[in-house]
C-alpha cells in the first residue's frame, strides 16, 4: 500500500510539474488549483439544486462530498441569494489565481449570480 501512495504521489508530481510550467510554478499552479475548485464548486451547489429543489443555505449543507472536495470550503465564498447564488474564487493553491476566464457558454444554465470571475 505504501508503494502504490509513493507511486501516485511521485506521479501526480510530475504531471503537475509538466503541466504548470517551471517558468512560474506557484503562477500556474494557482492558476490550475483554483480553476478546479471553482468549477467543483459550482458542480456541487448545482448538484444539490437538482436533488434537493433549491441551493444549500451554505456550502457545509452539500451532501456526497469526496475528500478531495472538502478543499472548496477554504477556496471559494458562497452566498445564497434570492434567486441562486453567488461565488467567489478567494484562493488557488497558495494563493488567488490572477484571473480565470470562462465562454459565456459556461455560465449558461447556472444559478449563478454574481461572481469575482463572472465577466
Amino acid at each position: 500500500m505504501k508503494k502504490i501512495s509513493k507511486i501516485l504521489i511521485g506521479t501526480f508530481l510530475i504531471f503537475f510539474v509538466n503541466s504548470c510550467g517551471l517558468g512560474d510554478l506557484t503562477e500556474g499552479a494557482n492558476q490550475k488549483f483554483g480553476d478546479q475548485h471553482f468549477k467543483t464548486a459550482v458542480a456541487l451547489i448545482e448538484l444539490h439544486k437538482v436533488r434537493q429543489g433549491e441551493y444549500p443555505q451554505s456550502l457545509k449543507k452539500l451532501e456526497f462530498t469526496g475528500d478531495w472536495d472538502a478543499i472548496i470550503f477554504s477556496s471559494v465564498k458562497y452566498t445564497k441569494v434570492k434567486d441562486g447564488y453567488n461565488l467567489d474564487l478567494i484562493n488557488g493553491w497558495i494563493g488567488k489565481p490572477k484571473e480565470l476566464i470562462y465562454p459565456e457558454s459556461f455560465w449558461t444554465g447556472l444559478g449563478l449570480k454574481k461572481s469575482n470571475l463572472k465577466k
